[in-house]
């Protein structure tokens, strides 16, 4: 069975709509930042642990790191731990976007009689693709009933009443309740022992740190030993890499910082598969986030027309006058 988040399934390739060149004396690739660049515009993925909350963990990093802000992207319960993103400063504007990205987790549930293992796997069919959820009685959201999309369930292991399974589903979905539903549906009754997040948009499990993980490498930071805290934080770009992209002339990037929309004649090329109302992420021919907003068309559209707004920003990440006006 397949096991990725939508984004993750889609092979984007880019098209080119004119050619274009950089100057070297404006902005600066994100992958040379510095350090301290990075503690301004990055983002770092904690394992967060179990008993305090998403906030009181963000809240952790921004005294751990000494930075004025920190905002996570996804609330996990207090007993749940795993993947936590953490935008530092500038970049926590990104993590609107992330809150609408898919989610993993791996999730033990115990179920309240014995089953057979072919029962367990027909019953888990019927919770693949689009459910209705009734959100929980404690939950942070109004409690009516809600569409939700799960997108793959994968059983790793049956150990008599309890069932280690993977799943992805689309944000906002409790899996709390998709045990206790899926205990009434197979008739025995159900509830989750114990829940990993172990997806949120592009960041994973493979590259999380704990707490103190993290606070062992900015005490070494300030001996002046950057190696373990640069490879903890990436830079913003990294947490919208599940946006699709469109890169535009350096004379166009200053107005966008200003507020204006992106027309058409400033696109220099774009990733395929771009549809209109899509949220798509702005981009400098050195790959730094302008901004994202709402494509006001599709992308192969974008490329063809030399007139029109392609996207209305509405969020605005770059610092203005990182490249120069454009005087014409």
């Amino acid at each position: 069975m397949e096991t990725q988040l939508p984004f993750e399934r889609i092979k984007r390739t880019i098209m080119f709509k004119r050619e274009a060149e950089t100057d070297p004396k404006y902005g600066k690739s994100p992958n040379k930042r510095t350090l301290k660049e990075l503690l301004e515009y990055g983002v770092i993925c904690v394992n967060k642990p179990s008993g305090p909350t998403s906030h009181l963990t963000s809240d952790s990093i921004k005294k751990i790191l000494e930075v004025k802000k920190a905002g996570h992207g996804g609330t996990l319960d207090p007993a749940v731990t795993g993947v936590l993103p953490v935008a530092l400063n500038r970049a926590t504007r990104i993590m609107q976007t992330l809150l609408l990205a898919g989610k993993e987790y791996v999730c033990l549930m115990h179920i309240h009689k014995p089953a057979l293992k072919k029962e367990i796997e027909s019953t888990f069919e019927e919770f693949i693709g689009k459910i209705i959820q009734l959100p929980p009685v404690r939950s942070a959201v109004k409690r009516q009933e809600r569409q939700r999309e799960v997108y793959y369930i994968q059983i790793l292991e049956i150990l008599g009443q309890d069932v280690l399974f993977r799943i992805g589903t689309q944000a906002g979905t409790y899996i709390r309740k998709i045990c206790s539903d899926f205990g009434k549906a197979l008739g025995t009754g159900a509830h989750m022992a114990q829940l990993v997040r172990s997806k949120a948009g592009p960041f994973n499990d493979k590259e999380m740190y704990t707490l103190h993980d993290i606070k062992d490498a900015f005490t070494l930071y300030k001996q002046g030993k950057e190696k373990e805290l640069k490879k903890m934080i990436k830079p913003l770009e990294f947490g919208i890499s599940h946006l699709p992209k469109i890169w535009v002339l350096d004379s166009t990037v200053d107005a966008l910082c200003h507020g204006a929309t992106l027309k058409a004649p400033g696109i220099v090329k774009l990733e395929t598969g771009i549809k209109r109302r899509a949220t798509v992420a702005i981009y400098t021919l050195k790959d730094e986030l302008i901004g994202f907003g709402e494509a006001k068309g599709k992308g192969e559209d974008m490329i063809l027309e030399e007139k029109g707004v392609a996207v209305k920003l509405q969020t605005v990440i770059m610092e203005r006058s990182t490249y120069p006006k454009n005087e014409h």
